[in-house]
């Protein structure tokens, strides 16, 4: 009888897979294979290689800093590349537009995070220009984002009630970005993958219910506090309820015409943007009409409405943050530092895809810390990139970040001179532009029915960070989501698929019997996938699903033979008829209906210490039933964790094969040379 062994030995750290061919007639019978593995030699110097790379990250070379230089600095790359001809006027285009939009947003999203109006085009500013050097992505638009401005202006909102006075929110925009410049350092940029697309979907809507609700006062002109914590946003509508009586008519009355306004152009613009070579810019044509209409029918005077007051004009003198409250705000910094470097690399890596580029996320993940440390010391608060400008920007002609510099000249002009003129502005009407830029994310619900077609696991996830975003706090939620993320990521890894296989005729090609039709059985050999990792969580499940699936249990085999001959023993002794005897030695011997079990284990992307033995356990079961488990496509992390555990140890003949096919027709060769040799004898 052939046999195939893969052998590991410590002194010569090889794998071998080897057929032995018997001598004479039989060799005609015997499925012949040969092949030989000899894997790299481990690098088990671990001081040597410390101090090789030690001397690697010391030494200094010009061209190690150069390269050091650029990296840190991409605009030293692609400026003196920059082609006027080809990039300057879509640059200069969609900068323009993007400053034209920006402006409004920027006033009213400084209200959500607690701050004046001047401070939102201050953080604009900044961003502008400082993503333009440090940033990768060509198209990216950097400056205020809502779910950011929130979460600023809750910490705000907590630390003002504890000082019991005014205070700006610099210290939360500086700590955050501490936050990120360390982990760009520190090269953790993976961290964005444990925050995928449904859970940062879900948690930009749960958090646009948050933004919804800390607006609504303004649009009905109520003085009411701002709530924070958990369940901020049911308390917040009670708090509206209960102060309904006090709504101001005039503010009532001016939101709804912003919203008849705004509505209505906003989604011409979205239909008709392959026709538009710019958008309307809706939102800055409100924002005058609106202060022309304040100014000149006096409505403070009149009616009592609440304005956005005075604006100043240039920059205010720059200040260290306030150093003392770091340790207040330093836990509140980790999670907007978090989604701020999570939603700028998910926009950054879908339009350099698009557009056929690469960016680095270590080094966004700088560009975002820069973005955010060096203007805290100029009043500004926490700024990321921004999907529904960037979609403008990209639409418009953008080539290169010459568009953000333009941009940030736009604002500034408007710092200098124009600033002022807002005076009048309401802020029911900064509200109403807050609430209708939230139209996007809130229009995910009507997405629902798809992704649950595409994906349940996924749409649940989308559920719950947006439940727990919109009903806890923010923060909490986005915990919940990620927390929850990974639960399912377990879930997934300990009830995995495991199907039967079979075979595709006129191929070497195995698939899952239940989602094929027409596939073929080999007699006697039964295929099976388990399409997860093996380890701790799962091995039972992995023996339960096998047993379930090849219909044997070889503990229930083994225990129903010894009971059988224990009965037949008894019977014997009793001197019982040899009717009974009979039945007993069928039962003893009854068929399984296979031979030979082969594992595919190419979806086992690692096993732990619990999987090898596991596998180990599996195997010498069925061989005590006289059946053969043979494994096959295993990955090299799989064999080397498989050799490490003593799996191919002296005295066990484990069978380890490279695809199922080879480990098929090894295992009817060998029944066939089995059944030669029987009837010989």
């Amino acid at each position: 009888m052939a046999v195939l062994k893969m052998a590991a030995t410590a002194e010569f750290s090889s794998v071998r897979s080897v057929a032995e061919v018997p001598e004479g007639d039989d060799a005609k019978h015997v499925f012949h294979h040969r092949m030989f593995l000899e894997p790299q030699e481990e690098k088990r110097d671990l001081k040597a290689l410390m101090v090789k790379r030690a001397k690697e990250i010391c030494s200094c070379t010009p061209a190690k800093v150069k390269n050091c230089v650029f990296s840190l600095f991409p605009i030293l790359q692609w400026l003196p590349k920059y082609k006027l001809k080809e990039c300057l006027l879509g640059d200069l285009m969609s900068g323009v537009i993007v400053g034209v939009l920006l402006v409004p947003q920027s006033i009213a999203y400084s209200l959500l995070a607690g701050q004046e109006p001047i401070y939102g085009l201050y953080t604009s500013f900044f961003a502008g220009i400082i993503y333009s050097i440090f940033g990768t992505s060509h198209h990216i638009s950097v400056g205020i984002f809502g779910a950011l401005c929130l979460m600023v202006g809750q910490v705000v909102d907590r630390e003002v009630q504890r000082a019991g006075y005014d205070l700006e929110a610099t210290v939360s925009a500086h700590t955050d970005t501490v936050t990120q410049v360390a982990m760009g350092f520190f090269q953790v940029g993976f961290v964005s993958v444990y925050l995928s697309d449904s859970l940062l979907s879900g948690f930009v809507t749960g958090a646009s219910f948050t933004i919804l609700t800390s607006q609504a006062k303004y649009l009905l002109g109520l003085d009411i506090p701002r709530s924070s914590g958990v369940g901020s946003v049911i308390t917040t509508w009670i708090n509206i309820f209960r102060n309904i009586h006090k709504t101001n008519i005039c503010d009532l009355i001016t939101s709804f015409l912003c919203f008849l306004v705004l509505i209505p152009t906003k989604e011409l613009n979205e239909r008709f943007k392959s026709r538009l070579k710019a958008p309307i810019p809706i939102e800055l044509a409100v924002v005058v009409a609106a202060t022309l209409a304040s100014h000149l029918g006096k409505l403070r005077e009149t009616y009592g409405s609440s304005i956005a007051g005075e604006i100043p004009t240039g920059f205010l003198p720059p200040r260290p943050p306030e150093w003392n409250l770091i340790p207040n705000v330093a836990l509140d910094a980790i999670p907007i530092a978090i989604i701020g470097f999570a939603i700028t690399v998910s926009l950054s890596e879908m339009f350099a895809k698009k557009h056929g580029y690469t960016v680095r996320a270590n080094q966004e993940m700088y560009a975002i810390g820069f973005c955010n440390i060096i203007p805290s010391f100029f009043h500004c608060f926490t700024t990321s990139a921004a999907l529904a400008k960037t979609l403008v920007k990209e639409s418009t002609g953008c080539r290169t970040q010459i568009s953000g510099i333009v941009t940030s000249l736009l604002i500034l002009i408007v710092l200098l001179v124009i600033a002022p003129l807002f005076y009048s502005l309401q802020k029911c009407v900064l509200a109403v532009i807050t609430i209708v830029n939230l139209r996007g994310a809130l229009r995910k619900f009507k997405d629902l029915p798809k992704m649950w077609h595409l994906s349940r696991v996924d749409t649940i996830i989308w559920i719950v960070t947006m439940a727990s975003s919109a009903l806890i706090s923010t923060e909490i939620g986005l915990l919940v989501g990620v927390c929850f993320s990974m639960l399912c990521v377990i879930f997934r890894t300990q009830k995995p698929e495991a199907p039967l296989l079979g075979w595709v005729a006129e191929s070497e090609t195995y698939e899952s019997l239940s989602a094929y039709k027409n596939l073929q059985t080999k007699p006697g050999v039964m295929v099976f996938r388990f399409e997860a990792p093996l380890y701790y969580i799962n091995k039972e499940c992995f023996k339960s699903t096998l047993y379930k699936q090849t219909g044997v249990n070889p503990a229930q085999v083994k225990a129903a033979k010894k009971k059988a001959a224990k009965r037949m023993l008894r019977h014997k002794e009793m001197g019982s008829g040899g009717n009974q005897t009979g039945i007993s030695l069928e039962l003893v011997s009854e068929p399984l209906g296979f031979h030979t079990i082969v594992i595919d284990c190419c979806a086992v992307q690692f096993l732990d210490t619990a999987g090898i033995r596991t596998l180990k356990e599996v195997c010498k079961d069925y061989k005590e039933i006289d059946v053969q488990v043979l494994l096959a496509q295993c990955n090299p992390s799989v064999r080397s964790s498989l050799i490490r555990g003593e799996f191919f140890k002296e005295g066990e003949d484990h069978l380890l094969f490279h695809s199922v096919h080879q480990a098929v027709d090894f295992a009817l060769g060998v029944q066939e040379h089995s059944g030669t040799s029987a009837s010989k004898n």
